[in-house]
């Protein structure tokens, strides 16, 4: 029998990284030291160096990353923050959470991002912040993004959830922002044992006022200056993060690698181009995309879906719902004109493309793929 191809093999990752990352635990429990504390800073110097920041804050989730960049920033209820119509859903819901009123962009159908040149359109007295999202391991186009917010006195918070590693004309996701924030949930290209997340940024100001919020609001302990959350990042988290962080460049090349192999079986078999029932990821060419996932659109999306689960091969659909069209939201007034995500709600596919993905798994993919439309 033919061996199922997963979405994500984390056992065979797992089995490389055993002896450093029981090693991490092992340190952690020896110490008792948990929530924060030294393993937790260590991360946070790594991961902002690596993003070409300053500073690094760990936090508990993606999600609770995106919460605290908006606190940090002062959002409030009645303000608005311009954001993509195409995310996962915590993009716009932790905007929604504090009150805030998120204004959904549609997407470029060539990268799935934010269409930037969109933007400006949707600015209002009411509006306080942009939130890129960089989707799929791709940046969004910072220049105009950025050139936008300059003009308008706005902030700028990079959702990098799916980006860590990718770079905009050499400058890493995360950076260009006020602040940026990732996610390190298993499934991720650095993904820990659980929950986590980090935000970056250059400004110490705002560093330390996501700090304190992180933590409740209180400096002293018990003395509350603000009013935060409990935003902290477990020990243990960041200690297996750091085992598994020195392998993130060869990870991100083997991700590259296998996009390229599909690319190119994809065109041998005759599905991609004008006529072909296939369309592949668009690399924007102003820097590295990570491929965190690898999503294509297809004819009779659900069909071959169905098909390769049939055949033993895992694929997802992110997203079937558009943000401005989900049911938590109706009658809420958020409505918008977004007909580029909602077609690639429609179409979009993304196929296995983690690091342990062989070649011959690849070709199985392709093949199915072929076999389907040839029905």
């Amino acid at each position: 029998m033919t061996e199922p191809i997963p979405m994500l093999d984390l056992k065979a990752q797992y089995a490389t990284l055993r002896a450093d990352i029981q090693a991490a635990i092992e340190r952690v429990m020896e110490s008792q030291n948990f929530i924060l504390g030294p393993e937790v800073e260590a991360l946070e110097r790594e991961i902002a160096a690596y993003s070409h920041c300053r500073f690094g804050v760990g936090v508990s989730s993606g999600t609770d990353a995106l919460l605290l960049a908006l606190m940090t920033i002062g959002i409030r209820p009645g303000d608005e923050v311009i954001t993509t119509a195409y995310s996962f859903f915590a993009t716009a819901g932790s905007i929604v959470r504090l009150g805030a009123r998120p204004v959904f962009v549609d997407i470029h159908p060539d990268t799935l991002n934010i269409h930037a040149q969109a933007i400006e359109a949707r600015i209002t007295p009411r509006t306080r912040a942009i939130l890129p999202v960089h989707l799929c391991g791709q940046m969004a186009d910072m220049e105009t993004i950025l050139a936008i917010a300059q003009r308008y006195n706005l902030y700028v918070i990079e959702d990098a959830c799916q980006a860590i590693g990718a770079d905009f004309h050499g400058q890493r996701a995360g950076s260009l922002g006020h602040l940026g924030c990732f996610s390190f949930f298993p499934s991720k290209n650095l993904g820990g044992a659980g929950d986590s997340g980090m935000i970056v940024c250059n400004d110490p100001h705002l560093a330390d006022r996501a700090v304190l919020l992180r933590n409740h609001g209180h400096r002293p302990k018990y003395y509350n200056q603000a009013i935060g959350g409990n935003f902290r990042m477990d020990a243990l988290q960041a200690a297996i993060l750091r085992a598994k962080f020195p392998h993130l460049e060869t990870w991100t090349a083997a991700r590259g690698r296998n996009a390229a192999l599909y690319a190119e079986l994809f065109r041998q078999a005759g599905l991609a181009g004008e006529d072909g029932p296939i369309t592949l990821p668009r690399e924007a060419g102003w820097g590295r995309h990570i491929y965190h996932l690898y999503q294509i659109r297809a004819v009779r999306r659900d069909e071959l879906m169905a098909f390769l689960k049939s055949r033993g091969i895992a694929s997802e659909i992110y997203y079937p719902v558009p943000l401005h069209r989900q049911e938590c939201f109706a009658g809420m007034g958020f409505e918008a004109e977004c007909p580029q995500a909602e077609r690639a709600s429609r179409e979009t596919l993304a196929l296995p493309i983690y690091p342990e993905l062989t070649p011959a798994q690849i070709e199985r993919v392709v093949t199915s793929i072929q076999e389907f439309y040839r029905l």
